[in-house]
C-alpha cells in the first residue's frame, strides 16, 4: 500500500488506534485511485471515474443514528429526533470495532468542515475502503499540503463497514450503526458501505457545535451573482427538491449545494464538493454535473453501465433511484474560488409537493418564514433512504430533522433573527406536482421554476402583483414574465377544482396538525403565520 504522508503531527497511534496494517495517510486522488482499483472497490469507468457499489446499503440509515448521552449534552439533544446511546454502550462499540481493525489496512485522510477559518472544524476520517477516502476527500476540505503538518484533529470519524454491531451488546438498533459521543470527540460508523453516511455526520456535528457561536447551520445549496459575493442566496430543502439543480446556475456563481453556515460575516459552505444525484441527470439541463460522471477521480455511486463501453445509464434504477456521483467544487466552472459570500438577499425554500397543493412560488413573512421553516414540508423520493420507493408526504423540521441534534426552535429563532437582522427576501418554492397530486398531476416545469427563481434573485418580482393564498396566507404572484398564469394558481391547473379543494383543506390540517408540537416553543408571530 502507498504510505502518503507518514508522519503527520499526530497519528493514529497517538490516539490509541494501534495495532492496524499499513495505513496511508492523505493520499490525493490519483492514489486512492490506484488503491481502490487495486482492492478491487470499483472499476475505472470512463474519464478516469470511479465506478463503485454500496452494496445492501444505497442510502442513509437515520433510524440506526446514535448520540451519546452524557451530562455535557444532556440538556441540549432533541432526544425526541436522535436515538441515545449510553456511554458504557459506545466504549464496547468502540473497543470491539478497534479489536476488529487490528491487522487491517485503513486510509486516513485529514480535513475541513468548514470554509470560513475562524469557524471551520479539524476532521479525521479514518477509512476501510479507498474510495471512502476519495469520497471525503471530493466532499469535505482538502488543507494545503503544507498545512497538514500541523494537523491535529478536533474530532475523528472512523468508518469500518466490516464491522457488524451487535445490538444488545452496543445498545443500538440493529447491527449497522453510526454514533457520535460528544465527550470522546468521535464519530464510530459501521456495517453500511453508503458514503454519505460520512459527510452528513459532519454535517450533524456541525449542527450542534455552530449554534453555540450564533453560527446558523443551514441544510442548504447557495450561491450569488457574478462577480457581486453580497449578492447572495440559499436554498433550504432536502433530497430531491432541486438545491443541486437549481443552485447551479450558469448565471450564478455556485458556493455550495448542501451544507452551508450563516455567522456574523456572511455564509459559508462546509464543503468542498458536490454529492449530486444522477438518476435520469439529463446533459442539456445540467451539462456540468453531467459531465462529472465522465471526470478522473470523480466517484460515481451505483449506476449501472455497459460491461464492455463502461456507458453510464442515467435511466437504470435497478440498483437504486438514489444513484449519485462526487466530485470537487472545481469541477463546476462557476463555482466559487473560496466558497464564501455575503449575507443573502434571497432564502428560498424548497418543497416537493406530491400533494399538488402548493403554487410554484410564494412570499413569505419573516414569521411565516419560520413557520415553514419549522414545518419542512416535502415529499420523500425514491432511494434517498431505504424502503422508500415512491414520493412520500413527509415534514422534515428545518428541512434536515435526520441532521438536527438540538430542538427545531434553536435553529428556527437563529434563521429569523439572521433573516430580520440583515432584511432577506424569503420564499417558498415548489418543484413538485402541479395539475393534480402525485399519480395524477406533472412534475412542476423546470423551466418555470427556473424563471420564477430568476424574478426573485433579480428582484423583479417584489415588484408583481400578488394574491393571498386562501389556504396559507401568503402571497402569490398573479402574473410573472416567462410563466403561463394558469401555473400560479394551482387550484386552476387542476380539471376538477373541488377535488383540489378537499385536497388542500386535507393538507392544511396536515400542516396544524404538525406544528402543534412547536406551539408551546414560538413567539406570537410565528403561531398567527401557522393560523394564516
Amino acid at each position: 500500500m502507498m504510505a502518503g504522508r507518514v508522519n503527520p503531527k499526530q497519528r493514529l497511534e497517538d490516539q490509541g488506534i494501534t495495532g492496524l496494517g499499513a495505513v496511508a495517510y492523505n493520499l490525493i486522488e490519483p492514489a486512492l485511485v490506484q488503491a481502490a482499483l487495486q482492492r478491487g472497490e470499483g472499476t475505472l469507468g470512463q474519464g478516469g471515474a470511479l465506478l463503485v457499489k454500496t452494496g445492501k446499503f444505497t442510502g442513509r440509515s437515520p433510524k440506526d443514528k446514535f448520540v451519546v448521552r452524557t451530562p455535557s449534552v444532556e440538556d441540549h439533544i432533541w432526544w425526541d429526533n436522535n436515538a441515545a446511546m449510553a456511554p458504557d454502550a459506545f466504549d464496547r462499540l468502540h473497543d470491539d470495532m478497534l479489536a476488529h481493525m487490528k491487522g487491517r489496512d485503513y486510509f486516513v485522510q485529514d480535513l475541513y468542515g468548514g470554509a470560513d477559518p475562524a469557524h471551520r472544524l479539524d476532521v479525521r476520517v479514518v477509512t476501510e475502503l479507498a474510495w471512502h477516502g476519495l469520497f471525503i476527500r471530493h466532499l469535505l476540505r482538502r488543507p494545503a499540503r503544507d498545512e497538514l503538518d500541523g494537523f491535529v484533529p478536533d474530532w475523528t470519524i472512523v468508518n469500518c463497514p466490516s464491522f457488524k454491531a451487535d445490538p444488545q451488546r452496543h445498545g443500538c438498533r440493529t447491527d449497522t450503526v453510526i454514533a457520535m459521543n460528544f465527550d470522546r470527540k468521535m464519530i464510530l460508523i459501521a456495517n453500511t458501505e453508503y458514503a454519505g453516511e460520512n459527510k452528513k455526520s459532519v454535517f450533524t456535528l456541525l449542527n450542534y457545535l455552530l449554534p453555540e457561536k450564533g453560527v446558523m447551520p443551514m441544510h442548504c445549496s447557495a450561491n450569488h451573482a457574478i462577480d457581486e459575493p453580497k449578492d447572495a442566496a440559499v436554498f433550504f430543502g432536502l433530497s430531491g427538491t432541486g438545491k443541486t439543480t437549481l443552485s447551479a446556475d450558469p448565471e450564478r456563481t455556485l458556493v455550495g449545494d448542501d451544507e452551508h453556515g450563516w455567522s456574523g460575516t456572511g455564509i459559508f459552505n462546509f464543503e468542498g464538493g458536490c454529492y449530486a444525484k444522477t438518476i435520469n441527470l439529463d446533459p442539456e439541463a445540467e451539462p456540468e454535473i453531467y459531465a462529472t460522471t465522465t471526470r478522473f477521480a470523480s466517484v460515481v455511486e451505483n449506476m449501472v453501465f455497459d460491461p464492455e463501453t463502461l456507458a453510464l445509464d442515467f435511466e437504470d434504477d435497478s440498483l437504486t433511484a438514489n444513484t449519485r456521483v462526487a466530485y470537487p467544487l472545481e469541477a463546476i466552472s462557476n463555482a466559487s474560488e473560496d466558497s464564501l459570500a455575503g449575507h443573502p438577499r434571497n432564502v428560498i425554500m424548497l418543497t416537493c409537493d406530491a400533494f399538488g397543493v402548493l403554487p410554484p412560488i410564494a412570499r413569505l413573512t419573516p414569521a411565516q418564514a419560520m413557520y415553514h421553516f419549522l414545518s419542512g414540508f416535502t415529499s420523500k423520493v425514491a432511494g434517498t433512504e431505504r424502503g422508500v420507493t415512491e414520493p412520500e408526504p413527509t415534514f422534515s423540521t428545518c428541512f434536515g430533522a435526520p441532521f438536527m441534534p438540538r430542538r427545531p426552535e434553536v435553529y428556527g429563532k437563529l434563521l429569523q433573527q439572521k433573516i430580520k437582522e440583515f432584511g432577506a427576501d424569503c420564499w417558498l418554492v415548489n418543484t413538485g406536482w402541479t395539475g393534480g397530486a402525485y399519480g395524477t398531476g406533472s412534475r412542476m416545469p423546470i423551466k418555470a421554476t427556473r424563471a420564477l427563481l430568476s424574478a426573485a434573485l433579480n428582484g423583479s418580482l417584489n415588484d408583481a402583483e400578488f394574491r393571498k393564498d386562501p389556504n396559507f396566507g401568503f402571497d402569490v404572484p398573479v402574473s410573472v414574465p416567462g410563466v403561463a398564469d394558469v401555473l400560479l394558481d394551482p387550484r386552476r391547473t387542476w380539471a376538477d377544482s373541488d377535488a383540489y379543494d378537499v385536497q388542500a383543506a386535507k393538507l392544511v390540517a396536515m400542516f396544524a396538525e404538525n406544528f402543534a408540537q412547536y406551539v408551546p416553543h414560538i413567539d406570537a408571530d410565528v403561531k398567527a403565520a401557522a393560523i394564516g
